[in-house]
């Protein structure tokens, strides 16, 4: 199936297993809270217990570097998307506040990024993704 969206997370390559996992669950969160259309409906086993509901379509993950990872975001930017982020001095605090804080803090035109997430039209989120490959 086809989707008329896309979600598209690009995680910097040179992470440990452990950050990538963790970015690519913090990028998908904000763009599931920014976006509630991408959530499906809540699960239900057959005895009728319920369980949470999941992103309703699939999620690409692409790897890159730092610079692959600024471009992107510009691009996101400059087509009007609004992006989920994640910089490497979030890897340094605890709690939501100290990374909207450390985010706050950061050199726009330098930002560490180690993610970026983004969610809209499909066709506008090739061309942000364009030439970047999966993560493996």
């Amino acid at each position: 199936m086809i989707y008329e969206t896309k979600t598209a997370l690009v995680i910097r390559r040179d992470l440990a297993a452990w950050q990538v996992a963790n970015v690519a669950a913090f990028l998908a969160g904000g763009l599931a809270g920014t976006h509630g259309h991408m959530m499906g409906e809540p699960y239900v086993d057959a005895t009728g217990r319920a369980y949470s509901a999941l992103i309703r379509e699939p999620v690409f993950v692409y790897g890159g570097t730092v610079e692959e990872l600024r471009r992107t975001h510009q691009r996101a930017l400059g087509r009007e998307l609004v992006p989920a982020v994640y910089i490497e001095a979030m890897f340094t605090t605890t709690n939501d506040a100290d990374n909207r804080s450390a985010f706050a803090a950061a050199p726009v035109d330098a930002l560490d990024f180690v993610g970026v997430g983004v969610h809209g039209p499909r066709k506008t989120v090739d061309k942000v993704v364009n030439g970047l490959k999966f993560l493996s």
